[in-house]
This record gives structure tokens, sequence and C-alpha cells, in this order.
């Protein structure tokens, strides 16, 4: 059986006895790559790896563990959230592993719906394209009142969201890239109005989402990024747009941060990228190598 990524996206990002029970309980029968968490947003970021027919087994494990443990109605955090598992996508690492990749998660959507009571959402590959932002838009009260208007219909599970526990999105996409950089002067507005600059839904880079958001604790401004389309945006070109846009606005640009793994046909010298180092480490079929 070929190996398929999922990086499921947890709100939890401080307490590092969650974190670790979290990623315990996906490493039964998967591959725990790369653990990425972050304060701010209040989230974790897992990448793991695992044969098709194990990682469905493996994700709903992790999914039951978020859910037993994080409770949504005292999560504060910067990064929009619907769930304690918020996100869980199904990655394939090769040619023609997409329709196997859809299956997992029709698979894994309906046992989390049927076995953990949780509303699930399909999105990707497995929507007809739909984003997570489509969903999570003013967050879990917003996402009920909808369901409760007849505009959404939860895919499976229940049509209410769990009090604690919210739903869970899941869907099969092509493997994206999560990456944000710091703008080292100017504020919120410049941040916003440099994501505005690059994403594609307002005009900018196709294959990219970018948002400006402002970091509470630490006062740092960023542009976080996706990059949902590799090849139409090369990274290091992403980064490059960036750099000239503040400039342009008279605006520093800091230090970069990865979020998770990188592929291997986007490593780039780490200056490039605004990065301190490229290691091994951090390459997607690198650690899967050496894991």
């Amino acid at each position: 059986m070929a190996l398929l990524e999922s990086v499921p996206n947890v709100s939890e990002g401080r307490d590092p006895a969650v974190i670790e029970a979290v990623a315990e309980a996906f490493a039964v029968g998967a591959r725990v790559l790369n653990i990425h968490s972050d304060p701010e947003h209040h989230r974790s970021v897992y990448t793991l790896v695992a044969e098709e027919t194990e990682l469905a087994a493996a994700l709903f494990a992790g999914i039951a563990r978020a859910a037993e443990l994080i409770d949504l109605r005292e999560h504060v955090g910067i990064h929009p959230r619907v769930g304690a598992a918020d996100v869980v996508p199904i990655v394939p690492l090769t040619a023609g592993q997409m329709p196997r990749s859809r299956e997992v998660a029709l698979e894994l959507g309906e046992r989390v719906g049927d076995e953990l009571g949780l509303p699930v959402f399909l999105y990707g590959a497995s929507a007809n394209g739909v984003r997570p932002a489509f969903f999570r838009t003013a967050g879990p009260a917003e996402l009920q009142r909808r369901i409760d208007s007849g505009e959404l219909v939860p895919s499976f599970g229940p049509t209410t969201l769990d009090p604690r526990a919210g739903a869970v999105l899941i869907g099969a996409r092509p493997l994206l890239i999560a990456f944000n950089i710091e703008l080292h002067t100017g504020g919120l507005e410049d941040a916003q109005a440099i994501a505005a600059a690059v994403r594609a839904s307002s005009g900018g880079m196709p294959g990219v989402q970018a948002l400006g958001l402002s970091l509470p604790s630490s006062g740092v401004v960023q542009v976080s990024i996706n990059v949902i389309d590799t090849e139409q945006a090369p990274l290091v070109e992403v980064v490059a747009r960036v750099r000239q846009v503040a400039a342009e606005r008279g605006v520093e640009v800091g230090r970069s941060e990865l979020v998770g793994l990188l592929p291997e046909g986007a490593v780039a010298d780490p200056a490039s990228l605004g990065l301190d180092a490229l290691t091994d480490a951090h390459v997607l079929e690198r650690r899967i190598a050496q894991s």
C-alpha cells in the first residue's frame, strides 16, 4: 500500500500535555513527522503519514482524543476555527492517489459522524473545491446559525455542533505550504494590505491564500500564507512578492516561519525564503525517508 499524508490542525497550541496526548493518539497507526504549535494562534499542526488502510484509523483516534481534551468554550486564539480537531486533510503524495484520498476522507467522515457524534463537513476535492474558510467565517456560532437556517447541512453526523468539540472539516486536497512572514516595521493595516495584494481571491497570485494578523501577546504583525498550488505559485516567488509589496509601502520584512513541512520541490536557499535555516528535518520527503 502507498503512503498518504494528513496534516490535522488541532485547536490547542499552549498545553504541552494536551498536544502530546493528541500526538500519541495519531501515532497509533501513523508516523508523526512534525508538530508545529503556536500559542498565539492557539493551534497545533501535525504532519503524519500512514498506509492508506491505516490512516483513517489513526486520524479517528486523534480526533477522538482532541474532542475529549479540548473545550472550545474556553478557547481564545487568533486563528479561525470551528472544531477541537478543526481541519483534517487527506493528502496524496504521488500521482493518481487523489481518488483514494477522497475515499479515505469519506470513510473517516462517516465514522466521526456516527461514532463521535460530531458534525462533519467535507471540503477540498471531497466537496468541489470548497475551502475551510467557507465554514469558519465568524466561528462556531455562525456555523450553527447557517445550519439552523438551512444554508448548510453536515455531510455526516448531527446538525448541532458539540458544545465542547464543535465540528470537524475533513477533505482530500493536494499538498500545500503554510508559511508566515513577519513585518519588522509597519502595522496590521500593512499586513492586511500585503495579504490582499498576494492572495488569489483579491486579484493577487493564483494558488495563494493570505491573511494579515496581529499576535496579541508579542505585538508581532505577520502575513499568514497558504500556498495551495505550489506549481502556479512557487514559494520563493510568493515570498519575493510579499517583499516587493512591503517595500512599496515602506515596510521592512522580518523573519519567516514554516508551519509543518516543505515539499522537496519548494526547497530554495533559506535566505530567499527568510528562514534562518532549512534542513532535512524541514523537508517532507526527507523526513519520510528518515522515519
